[in-house]
């Protein structure tokens, strides 16, 4: 596990309750100096586990088989690509073609967190983040409604005789359930749109009517997006790119001071005026919305973020050590899905289909996996 390079990435892959397991079942974790120390984890917590602290990020990638991290390679990490190892960790390709490049021409296999999926369609290694991210992103948006920050000046849970703010979230799955069931205990007044009824009864039956649900369509979507005071944009398709649900029209329709915290920019975001922001530089203003549209909000809290995602990723961790490749893939077809790019090949059909590049079934490249991915 080297430490993370990303600006503003605190999270680590990996825990020493996780080293532990690994280390009993028979196999050597080597740990970067120091990569834990933003989630509050010592090289003592590591060593005490049964960690291997090694003192540079060079070594940990030119000696291990498989490589934990949280966030994708950065350009700086590219020639550090190689064909024998394992990368197990959030890619997010679809909106990335640099990476996807880097990831092909090097020959490594390349699996991803966000594409792990069960049967029926669950997330499991990304589920903790939507739900972190879900639960922030109401907090962000009510500091940037905040007038100092350009915002409308208006307080979330309003006041005795003042409207609370009307907030609008874009998506009813994990992340978006989250966000409208913090904004609702904000005291908001809430909106919750999605395709799926399912999911809406499903929020309404806890609910009972205290968030609003409706089906989205243009033009459900064009009013409610012009009367909010925050919009949030939950929207997601596995191992795709987001769609762009918002215009820039729509945008240019919301009020001034309005904000839009766009949940989706990691795989693109679900607004043609979005582009991605870091802890930093987290705001923007276009048409005077600020746009809040950071990358890895789960990095902000990363004590939470890193024991809720090493919590998910470790059976699937000690699936591919102890099994290998070929063998985990044919024991977990949700591990399968997981897999982006195999020796040169794009294996996920919604990768390829974003980069309009050639797609391999992942039975081609790992016979034994089946036709899982």
């Amino acid at each position: 596990m080297p430490a993370e390079v990303k600006e503003s990435e605190y999270r680590v892959a990996i825990t020493p309750a996780g080293v532990r397991e690994l280390t009993v079942a028979g196999h050597e974790v080597m740990v970067q100096a120091g990569a834990g120390a933003g989630s509050s984890l010592t090289d003592d917590d590591y060593t005490r586990a049964g960690a291997r602290i090694v003192d540079d990020a060079a070594r940990v990638w030119a000696d291990a088989e498989l490589l934990l991290k949280v966030k994708e390679p950065v350009e700086e990490e590219f020639e550090r690509l190689r064909p024998d190892l394992v990368l197990f960790t959030y890619l997010h390709l679809a909106a990335d073609r640099p990476l996807t490049d880097a990831l092909v021409k090097s020959g490594i296999t390349a699996v991803a967190y966000e594409t792990v999926e069960h049967p029926d369609g669950a997330l499991p290694l990304l589920a903790p983040m939507s739900e972190i991210a879900g639960r922030m992103a109401p907090q962000v948006g009510a500091k940037e409604l905040e007038a100092p920050r350009g915002g409308r000046g208006t307080l979330m849970g309003g006041v005795s005789g003042v409207l609370p703010a009307h907030v609008v979230v874009i998506g009813a799955g994990v992340s978006g359930r989250n966000a409208a069931w913090v904004a609702a205990g904000m005291e908001a007044r809430v909106t919750i749109l999605d395709l799926d009824v399912d999911k809406l009864r499903y929020v309404d039956a806890i609910h009972q009517g205290k968030i609003v649900t409706l089906m989205s369509n243009r033009l459900t979507l064009e009013e409610q997006v012009a009367e909010a005071d925050m919009v949030i944009g939950a929207v997601l398709v596995p191992g795709a790119r987001a769609p762009h649900l918002l215009s820039e029209d729509m945008v240019h329709s919301m009020r001034r001071g309005a904000v839009f915290v766009d949940i989706s920019i990691d795989q693109g975001g679900c607004s043609e005026t979005s582009r991605v922001t870091t802890h930093r530089e987290p705001t923007y203003l276009v048409h005077e919305v600020v746009h809040y549209c950071v990358g890895n909000m789960p990095g902000a809290v990363p004590r939470t973020s890193t024991f809720a995602l090493a919590n998910v990723t470790l059976p699937y961790v000690s699936r591919i050590a102890e099994h290998g490749v070929a063998g985990a893939a044919a024991r977990d077809p949700a591990l399968a899905r997981g897999f982006n790019v195999v020796d040169g090949a794009i294996t996920n059909a919604g990768v390829a289909e974003a980069h309009e590049l050639a797609h391999t079934d992942l039975s081609d490249v790992v016979p034994a996996s089946g036709s899982h991915a």
